[in-house]
Parts: structure tokens; sequence; C-alpha cells
């Protein structure tokens, strides 16, 4: 598939595996770059982790890994870190997702690649920054998670710690990683230079964990604990209707003043009417609009919600999202044939008037486009392997 979007030109080493890396570099692929995964004879291990049409295929892995070239190389032999390096030399973006250790062993480090490419841009993506104590500890989303306190906003919410029902840190970082990748991409335009870039889970979740929740901590001294209350009351979740669940928010004084209007006039006076009033009194707030929303419908209160302007919208099915009718309309899925038949991907959430990006194309098999690598290199597959099940890594964040 032709590469189109905005990065077109681009050819971005992908040393990822899992999540966090592959995602960020799934959005390079769809908008343009030439993506080459290196893979080990294994394979990445998210090809193997959740149902597909064939085994190594996987559903995660191939939404993740969309649009990309796959090239088996065993970098723990000469003739495999040869032809890395070969590739290095020809591209703008280097980026991995080993801990530092197990990437600078096989003589993939930053100096090593800068020595090759200096203009390269070079991604970490690891756990832990490596200037802390944790550095060499392993990582994956669910220790993120309870590093960065989600488990405990969520037992402030329902009374038992839990993490948050998707990846949310390995998805989060990811888009870190593609962000600090494109701003070093923008210095390198303007400058020439190339610079090593580092992007931890922990510390990506620490910040937008602390966005809101920072609260009164960050003064000195401090003003209260660091919780944003509004988001961790147990009153805090969609509403019952009478025939189900709605999510509303009936929120600034304009939203508060319209509701109290149409639904409830006896809760007009001065103990909720302005902002800072209800936030003092957050609990009782909810409480209140959780009593009233049990009088009608779900229908009847999306109605009437959305013809006073206040946020509402009903609680859907994740299978519900394939045919909702706005992502529907502005072409959110795109349909891409695949050896295995067509797969419906979920597409970009950006928009471009003069470079717009699109599903790069379907994943692929292990080692697919081995030798079309080796030959872009004038090299045979001296230093490739030829995919295995067996002695996969676990050198990855």
């Amino acid at each position: 598939m032709k590469h189109t979007g905005p990065l077109s030109g681009v050819r971005v080493v992908d040393l990822t595996a899992m999540v966090m890396g592959p995602y960020c570099t799934q959005i390079m692929a769809d908008m343009g770059a030439d993506v080459v995964k290196i893979e080990p004879p294994a394979g990445d291990n998210t090809r193997y982790i959740s149902v597909g049409p064939e085994p190594g295929m996987g559903g995660v892995f191939v939404n993740v890994n969309r649009g990309k070239r796959s090239a088996v190389l065993d970098l723990r032999s000469d003739e495999g870190q040869a032809a890395l390096r070969e590739l290095v030399e020809q591209s703008d973006v280097f980026i991995h997702s080993m801990r530092a250790k197990a990437i600078s062993r096989l003589g993939f480090g930053y100096a090593d690649v800068a020595a090759i490419n200096p203009s390269i841009v070079y991604t970490n993506c690891y756990g832990y920054s490596r200037r802390g104590p944790d550095a060499d500890l392993a990582a994956y989303d669910d220790t993120i998670q309870a590093e960065c306190g989600l488990p405990f906003v969520q037992e402030q919410l329902t009374g038992t710690a839990s993490y948050v029902g998707t990846i949310m840190a390995d998805k989060v970082a990811g888009m870190t990683a593609l962000y600090a990748t494109m701003m070093a991409l923008f210095h390198r335009e303007r400058t020439g230079e190339g610079q090593e870039v580092e992007v931890s889970m922990f510390e990506t979740m620490a910040a937008f964990m602390l966005v809101e929740h920072a609260n009164g901590a960050m003064f000195s001294p401090p003003l209260g604990t660091a919780a944003y209350p509004r988001a961790v009351t147990p009153e805090r979740r969609p509403y019952r209707t009478k025939d189900g669940h709605i999510s509303a928010l009936v929120y600034n004084d304009k939203q508060w003043s319209a509701f109290v209007d149409a639904v409830r006039p006896d809760w007009a006076g001065e103990h909720f009417a302005t902002l800072e009033q209800r936030a003092r009194r957050i609990d009782a707030v909810y409480a209140l609009l959780g009593e009233t929303f049990l009088e009608r419908t779900t229908r009847d209160w999306l109605e009437l919600l959305r013809s006073l302007d206040i946020p509402a919208a009903p609680v859907r099915t994740l299978d519900e999202l394939f045919d909702n009718p706005h992502l529907n309309a502005v072409g959110f899925f795109e349909t891409v044939d695949t050896p295995n038949g067509p797969v419906r991907f979920p597409g970009m959430p950006t928009w471009f008037s003069r470079t717009p990006g699109r599903v790069a194309g379907p994943a692929p098999r292990l080692g697919a486009h081995t030798q079309e690598v080796m030959d872009g290199l004038g090299r045979d597959t001296e230093g490739a392997d030829t995919p295995r099940r067996d002695s996969r890594s676990d050198d990855v964040t």
C-alpha cells in the first residue's frame, strides 16, 4: 500500500514488542512511515495472546502492527547485527522497548547507533527511567497502574482496589513516545541534529494521573491530599434510569440552572447555585441527581438533556462501537483485505486536510518481509533467521 500521510518518506526501525512501542509505531505507519518491525525468530509475544484467524496473528497484534513490514533477525548473531546496522544507516528513527542493559549487550545502545547514523532519532521505551533506582525492574501495564495510583482511585469509587478495564498505561505511554519522537524529528528537520529520547511508563502515568489529582498536594505547604474530589467520589458513576443507565454531567452554572428550571425547580437556592458550592458538596449533588434520574427512561433523559445542551450519552457496550452512527458517518472504520479475509480496523482519530493518513495495511506474518528488507540492503538472507515459536525474549517492558 502506498504511503501517503505526513510521515511519508520516514523510515522507522522498530524493535518494540507487546503494546506500548508497537502502538506508537502503528500510528507512525498509518501516518505514512515505512515501519520495519525487527522480530526475533519466535516473534513478538503479542502475536499469541488473543484470538486470531491463524496462529501468530492474534487480534491485539494485528491491530497495533498493521501496515508494518516484519523482518526476522537473530540479533545475537554477527550476521543479524550487521544487517541491522545497515538498516540503521538508511533510517530516520530507531525505537526499542528492551531494557537498557539488554539493548546495550546487543551493541545497539544510543552511542552505538548514533555512531552509525548521527542524525537518527533514537527512542527508548522503558518501564522505569534508567536514571532512577527502579531502572532494571520489569514492568507491565498492571504493575504500572498500581505504581501510579489507579487501583487506589478505583478503590475510592467502588470500595475495591482494581485495575481499569483497559491497558491504559501501555497506550498512554505509547502516545507519549509518539509525540516525543515527533518533537525530536521536528528538531532534526530544523537543525539536522539527531538525539536520544527516553519515555518510561511509570513517569508517563505519574504525570497523567497527577494532571488533576495533584490538587492541593502540589502546594507548599500542602493544602490537601492528592486527589480530585469529583473524580473519586463513590457517587460518580453512570446514573440508573427507569430502563437502563445514562452518563450525564450537569456541571457548569448554565447547565445546572437549565436542569433545575426544567426538572427540579425545588433545588433552586443558594446551597447549590454556583460551581464552587456544588464542588464542596459533590457527594450530595451526585446523590440527588442519582435519585432524580430514576424517574424517567434513558431515551426521555437523552432527549431532554440534549435539548438543554447538557452533555449526556447512553452507556454502550464495546461491540456497539462497531455500529455507532457517528463513527460510521465520519468513516472511522477502515476495511482492509488481508490473506485471512477482510479486517475492519478502527481508524485514526485525527484528520489532515493536505496529508491524510489511512490504515496502512494488514499486519505482517512473522518474517513476511525479511527477504524484501534484505534485498533493499543489497544483502542475502544470511543475517536473518527462520521464524520459530520457541525462544521468546522477555527483555521488553
